[in-house]
């Protein structure tokens, strides 16, 4: 039984992200740190060695954490996604067989490489002679490795630039707030 679900999530990822292994990225990225995100925030929920009191700062502080985390992730990877696609279909990066028969059909084509009018997806479609298999293992090698660098760059820099910001203001003002024994000096 669990084979059978097991193949057919895998035919379903198969055929639906053959040809853009980068939107597979960023879906299955996303779902994994909305996982982990749960995961953490569930695990101080249950934690009976966790004090009522860090509770209470530390379920805010993981779930804004988590917010951070998917947003940041989802928006920089599919951004950069979509950036270097676009970059793709216009020809502004292309494999050499693009660009050969880009050069070959200048009078269509010169004037237009690298600009927004141009859609090689369109021309394919219109041109026999168009190397597609070229084009579309390009744009989805081009498309790919962007979005692992964008992960990378969102999940290793941005994110917890972000998150060790949010982190000390949501301390300072639990530390704030804090009820204080009678006696003794706020921290």
């Amino acid at each position: 039984m669990s084979n059978n679900v097991l193949q057919k999530s895998l035919e379903w990822v198969y055929q639906n992200f053959k040809k853009n292994t980068a939107t597979m990225l960023v879906m299955t990225g996303t779902i994994g740190w909305g996982l982990s995100s749960l995961a953490q925030v569930g695990a101080v929920l249950f934690n009976p060695k966790i004090p009522k009191e860090q509770k209470s700062f530390l379920v805010p502080q993981e779930i804004s954490d988590a917010i951070v985390n998917i947003s940041a992730f989802f928006l920089i990877t599919q951004l950069t996604k979509k950036l270097v696609s676009k970059m793709a279909s216009t020809g502004k990066i292309a494999p050499q067989k693009v660009r050969d028969f880009l050069n070959k059909n200048k009078d269509l084509y010169g004037d237009k490489v690298g600009k927004l009018s141009l859609d090689l997806d369109e021309v394919l479609k219109n041109e026999p002679k168009f190397p597609k298999e070229s084009y579309y293992a390009y744009k989805n090698y081009a498309t790919t490795m962007a979005t692992v660098g964008a992960s990378i760059f969102s999940s290793n820099i941005v994110t917890p630039v972000i998150r060790n910001s949010m982190a000390s203001n949501m301390q300072k003002k639990y530390l704030d707030n804090r009820p204080q024994p009678s006696g003794s000096m706020k921290i």
